[in-house]
């Protein structure tokens, strides 16, 4: 990991979507606790996310036995509202072949706004890469692009560990809004 990694202890808060896509019902990372979870966030007019993000993701996916690793996309739009709603990005799910299931992270309707997920975790934008381990805890908190041999090396470590039952949940910390920019990198707040 570099240093402008953020790695934490802390329980991961619980995702705030207000839908689901290639799940049949809601997903909670309480009921995903024992396995690694992958949280991969992006916007579907996001260059990072659509070139190196997602793939990212999608390889993770096919790599990575289900019953050891999940893997969770987080559409969270900050930025161009209108035009990134649901029927949008089922139209993207379906032409890229994503197969992993997909949140759409919930939008309080306010100009410029944050969404929910993206403002309790704290992220500077898209593409961003969450870890949590077995236990519930983010291990890995990264915007921009990770490299594929960075990312399989973690997810392998954290599949080795045990996990710690005497973890507790702790509270999310808000972050401030503001006006987005997008580059190859990815998007940000």
């Amino acid at each position: 990991m570099t240093e402008n990694d953020s790695v934490s202890t802390r329980i991961a808060p619980e995702l705030q979507a207000s839908g689901w896509l290639n799940t049949p019902r809601p997903l909670s990372l309480a009921e995903l606790r024992g396995k690694v979870v992958v949280l991969h966030t992006f916007q579907i007019f996001c260059p990072g996310c659509v070139q190196v993000g997602i793939p990212q993701a999608q390889r993770i996916y096919q790599e990575f036995d289900p019953e050891r690793v999940a893997v969770i996309g987080m559409h969270t739009v900050f930025e161009h509202h209108s035009v990134m709603g649901r029927d949008a990005l089922e139209v993207f799910v379906h032409e890229y072949r994503l197969r992993f299931p997909i949140g759409i992270d919930k939008y309080d309707g306010e100009p410029h706004g944050v969404p929910l997920t993206m403002r309790v975790y704290q992220m500077q934008g898209t593409p961003t890469l969450i870890l949590i381990d077995k236990s519930g805890r983010i291990r890995l908190h990264k915007f921009g692009h990770v490299s594929d041999l960075a990312v399989g090396f973690s997810i392998g470590a954290l599949l080795s560990e045990e996990p710690d039952e005497s973890t507790t949940v702790q509270g999310t910390p808000q972050i401030p809004e503001g006006e987005g920019s997008c580059g190859a990198e990815g998007c940000s707040v």
